[in-house]
């Protein structure tokens, strides 16, 4: 068999994914190429991802490729993947989870201040609502990049910190002081490479499930049908965050508005099993408990 063409954005921590991704493949004797694209997402860093419109800007331009036949594989951070994809297109493979959460970093200059003093750096809907819960006061930038671009943004301009992924701190191996927030519930399938296949390539999907972590697919899956089932796309704020432990899943999950004002939780601990959408029924608790009416306050703002 040809070697494996390997899509991905061509950030260096895209680039850290693929070759990932590659690694596990080349590990069972097989081929690879990794073929870098610019996507969308990558072109426009003035504006905020939400103001752009579109959800999946991420991976359209692979989507693309992938559909053109340019590439086999597409490998995404999963929080980017919209729950729709397109015709002939799906997650055939996930790799094991590592990072899920948020981290804060700070300047030095703002090393000493408690999180309710901070001017805050983000682009993120989830990130500020969830942070405007507990700090009604803050005051928000945007801010958009790769991670290098946003910590030199984070020492030059008038912000004090910021809140990153830990998975790109730790994969990208930077030697940065980092806080947990023990209030910010994880975007859904945060910490997630995915690969996407195309439906017609059967050859190319049954070696790509030969590295499926299936721990990790059942957690995100259930992370993916909450979001989708509240229809908040990519933009509104949404942290699901599901844990398996032996057959014990315990899922936490909530809904906030743009201003942190209202916040519609769910913390769930149950025993798994396939024949059931747990993250579909956890949804439609949340959108019978106000949800459906606050999502429809989210999307008008927007």
């Amino acid at each position: 068999m040809k070697s494996i063409r390997i899509g991905t954005r061509n950030s260096a921590l895209a680039l850290w994914q693929a070759r990932e991704v590659a690694r596990n493949l080349q590990n069972l004797n097989y081929l690879t190429e990794i073929i870098p694209i610019v996507s969308s997402g990558d072109k426009n860093l003035n504006q905020p991802l939400y103001s752009l419109g579109i959800t999946g800007v991420f991976t359209r331009d692979l989507d693309i490729a992938l559909l053109n036949d340019e590439i086999d594989i597409a490998v995404h951070s999963l929080k980017d993947v919209p729950t729709k994809l397109p015709d002939n297109i799906e997650i055939v493979a996930y790799l094991e989870r590592d990072y899920p959460q948020d981290v804060l970093i700070k300047r030095k200059s703002a090393i000493d201040k408690e999180f309710h003093e901070l001017k805050l750096a983000t682009s993120s809907l989830r990130r500020r609502a969830f942070w405007l819960k507990n700090y009604p006061d803050t005051e928000f930038f945007d801010i958009r990049g790769n991670i290098q671009t946003r910590l030199q943004k984070l020492e030059e301009q008038d912000f004090d910190a910021t809140i990153l992924s830990l998975a790109g701190i730790k994969r990208m191996k930077m030697d940065i002081n980092y806080e947990f927030i023990p209030f910010m519930i994880p975007a859904p399938s945060q910490g997630v490479v995915a690969v996407a296949g195309h439906s017609d390539k059967k050859e190319i999907n049954d070696i790509l499930k030969k590295i499926n972590h299936k721990q990790t697919q059942i957690c995100v899956e259930i992370e993916r049908n909450f979001l989708s089932t509240l229809e908040g796309g990519c933009t509104a704020p949404i942290g699901a965050f599901a844990e398996k432990i032996e057959n014990q899943i315990r899922f936490k999950a909530a809904l906030c508005s743009l201003d942190g004002k209202n916040y519609i939780a769910t913390d769930e601990s149950f025993e798994y099993n396939e024949e059931e959408n747990f993250g579909e029924k956890f949804a439609n608790i949340v959108l019978e408990n106000g949800g459906k009416e606050l999502m429809a306050e989210i999307k008008s703002q927007i």
